[in-house]
C-alpha cells in the first residue's frame, strides 16, 4: 500500500511517499503540487473501491451526519 504524507520543517514543505520494503521518497512541493499528487493517487477524497485515509479513518463521516 502506498502512503502519502505532507511534511513541513518550518522552512519548506515536502511530500513523502512510502511503499513497504522501499526507502521513503521525500521531495519539496508546493501546496498545489501536493494536492495534485493526492488527486492522481486517489487520496484526496473517498472513492468507491479505493482504500485511503478517508475510508480507513472515516474522515468527513461526522460532517455528513449533521
Amino acid at each position: 500500500m502506498l502512503v502519502i504524507r505532507r511534511m513541513d520543517d518550518g522552512k519548506r514543505s515536502y511530500t513523502a511517499m512510502f511503499l513497504p520494503g522501499e526507502e521513503p521518497r521525500v521531495f519539496p512541493t508546493s501546496d498545489q503540487e501536493h494536492a495534485r499528487i493526492m488527486q492522481i493517487f486517489k487520496q484526496d477524497k473517498p472513492y468507491e473501491g479505493v482504500w485511503n485515509d478517508f475510508r480507513e479513518y472515516q474522515i468527513g463521516r461526522d460532517a455528513a451526519q449533521r
